[in-house]
């Protein structure tokens, strides 16, 4: 196997004894373990993965350097860079899509996070307020974020970036987009904004106390002390305003509601609730739409109904302020964690109508038969994938209708029972 060409000097001597060591040329009856992999055999599967892996760093060097990286940037981010196997299963079990809402909720809403959010308000409020008035982002947004994003900075991860994306870039599944954000790692890294043992965070190469991604982090990180640096680990400060930055930059709507729980009426057509059907809050009510405690419902130019649980459980109605949480992390289950974290943060009300507890997710596999079994019976869902995508949710809401069922679009376990 070539050495990468941008290994060198001690580094390269470095490489080639490891590789060696893989081979068994230097005494040794295996190769030295990685994280998260046991050590391998000579001649097995894993030691071509191995080389594959590097092989694709030294491509992925040579078109960052191509991009403008220099040579000590490259070397301090790749010399040691390793695949992470744990980030991959990581990738395909994100709570948000594995788990039904209401479970979700359950520890995202813990009592624990309420408490600790409550002292962290008034702790913090003299940093907060200033970062709320500029930005227009209530302190109580800015903290639910912090809480849901990190338990209030207590973790920020434990996986160096630069080894997650190369991992997730390497794997494939969204290369374009990993390529994307470990150039951006790189940029971080060479305007010496943190070192690269510093730089750590979630399996998804998510950063610091409320978890910006590197394209992000370049774009709306902020020094809000004053000390040059845009420290997103460390500094209250920077963490709440880069927060409100992207935030506001996100299309936050200041003086304005994410949204609030609502009624809806007897004989309502659930295939209108969707973020496609979007119309000023007079018209919802016009149609029936009530708060839960009958006061009017908030002035939103712009908002649609959203039903996480299906027709069955608890109805939202949400304006541009939901929408810029979900440009933070686009899950829904997240966004209404957020709004909801927030909501009782201020004082307000928790959920009052009941989740359906007996509902369950379908898994990818069920999701896939449900997908290819509508598309038999046509009721087009687009080319199975066992992703709930817009396409699912027409072809879903379709058949419920043929049924004379809520035309809700959610996917359940007895759904796919009928169609098989």
């Amino acid at each position: 196997m070539k050495t990468p060409s941008y290994f060198s000097g001690s580094a390269r001597y470095g490489l080639v004894l490891a590789l060696l060591a893989i081979f068994g040329l230097v005494g040794c009856a295996t190769a030295p373990s990685i994280v998260g992999v046991k050590p391998i055999q000579v001649g097995s599967e894993a030691v071509e993965h191995h080389q594959k892996f590097a092989h694709w760093v030294a491509e992925f060097s040579t078109s960052a350097r191509a991009a403008g990286m220099d040579e000590d940037t490259l070397h301090m981010a790749f010399d040691n860079v390793r695949f992470v196997p744990r980030v991959i299963e990581l990738d395909r079990s994100q709570p948000e899509f594995t788990r039904t809402v209401a479970d979700y909720l359950d520890n995202a809403l813990s009592t624990q996070r309420m408490t600790r959010g409550q002292a962290k308000l008034r702790e913090l409020r003299p940093v907060l307020e200033p970062i709320a008035v500029r930005y227009g982002v209530p302190a109580e947004i800015l903290v639910a974020i912090w809480g849901m994003e990190s338990n209030y900075g207590s973790f920020v991860g434990d996986i160096p970036t630069i080894d997650a994306l190369a991992t997730l870039g390497f794997e494939g599944r969204r290369e374009a987009w990993a390529r994307g954000q470990l150039l951006a790692a790189l940029k971080i890294l060479q305007h010496h904004d943190i070192d690269r043992d510093q730089m750590i965070g979630s399996w998804a190469g998510a950063m610091g106390q409320t978890q910006f991604l590197p394209s992000n982090y370049l774009a709306y990180a902020v020094d809000a002390d004053g000390d040059g640096r845009r420290d997103i680990w460390g500094s209250v400060s920077d963490v709440m305003a880069s927060t409100a930055n992207f935030l506001a930059s996100s299309g936050w709507q200041a003086n304005q509601p994410w949204g609030q729980e609502v009624r809806l009426p007897p004989g309502f057509d659930y295939a209108r609730a969707e973020d496609a059907v979007r119309q000023p809050t007079t018209q919802w009510t016009a149609e029936g739409v009530q708060s839960m405690d009958g006061r009017p419902l908030p002035v939103l130019a712009d908002s649609s109904i959203l039903l996480p649980a299906s027709a069955r459980g608890p109805a939202f109605l949400v304006g541009p302020n939901f929408r810029a949480i979900l440009r933070y992390n686009n899950s829904s289950s997240y966004a209404l964690a957020v709004s909801l974290l927030a909501q009782q943060l201020s004082g307000g009300p928790a959920v009052q109508a009941p989740w359906p507890r007996d509902l369950q997710l379908l898994s990818r596999s069920q999701l896939l038969a449900l997908q290819s079994a509508l598309n038999v019976r046509g009721f087009d869902t687009g080319t199975p994938d066992g992703m709930m995508g817009p396409a699912t949710q027409r072809g879903v809401r379709q058949y419920q209708r043929s049924l004379g069922l809520p035309a809700d679009g959610y996917p359940t376990l007895e759904l796919l029972q009928r169609l098989q």
